[in-house]
């Protein structure tokens, strides 16, 4: 049975992309599943993820990071080459030299959270990755995420006004926990029809297949 007869713009597929705004994996996956979206009616819905949930507030130097994960020579060679041979296959600019800090990202995933309710998560989801990875910006600075939400058309004032809230911080807490508890120990994670679970960095055709499986089932 081809894909498209599967899922239909009345019965779409309900994709949980359970990721991380410092996971260069999940810029990369984002890739897939933008181009599953194009193919058929996906309902696309972001949960947040911690891959640093011990760091603090004000996040961490990403060199010190990487030299305690990794050892005395940080990121690991061949690591960063597969990284950036991945990024260059799908068209993404990944410039890891530019990145100083780690910040905590539940400041990120709030601003998701909130553009999602707006309409613009994808926009902003996507101004997330592409600060952090591409132009080495901190998004866990509340300028950064100010700058990103007002260029997805999100009020700048009602912002700032939440940022500095703790606004929804303890639902990301609780639904960052929650994907730990169903054994999620890596992302990017998808959540198909929550019938099935996709894990890494997979391409179309992997999701595509994936689809089929379910959807059939």
């Amino acid at each position: 049975m081809p894909e498209a007869s599967l899922v239909t713009a009345e019965n779409p597929l309900i994709v949980e992309v359970v990721s991380d705004f410092v996971c260069p994996w999940c810029w990369i996956g984002k890739r897939g599943l933008d181009a599953l979206a194009r193919e058929m009616p996906v309902s696309r819905h972001w949960r947040p993820y911690y891959l640093n949930p011990d760091l603090p507030p004000e996040g961490a130097d990403r060199k010190t990071l990487m030299m305690q994960k990794f050892g005395p020579d940080g990121l690991p060679k061949a690591v960063a080459e597969a990284l950036q041979s991945a990024a260059d296959a799908v068209g993404i600019a990944l410039n890891l030299d530019r990145i100083e800090r780690v910040p905590h990202t539940g400041n990120a995933h709030r601003l998701n959270r909130w553009a999602a309710g707006q309409g613009v998560g994808e926009a902003v989801s996507e101004g997330l990755f592409k600060a952090y990875f591409q132009d080495g910006l901190d998004i866990g600075e509340a300028a950064v995420l100010l700058d990103l939400g007002e260029a997805a058309g999100m009020d700048r004032d009602v912002l700032a006004e939440l940022l500095n809230s703790d606004a929804d911080m303890d639902i990301v807490d609780r639904q960052a926990a929650e994907a730990r508890d169903l054994g999620i120990s890596g992302v990017p994670t998808y959540l198909i029809d929550r019938r099935g679970m996709v894990v890494g960095a997979q391409g179309v055709d992997a999701l595509r297949g994936a689809v089929r499986k379910i959807r059939t089932v």
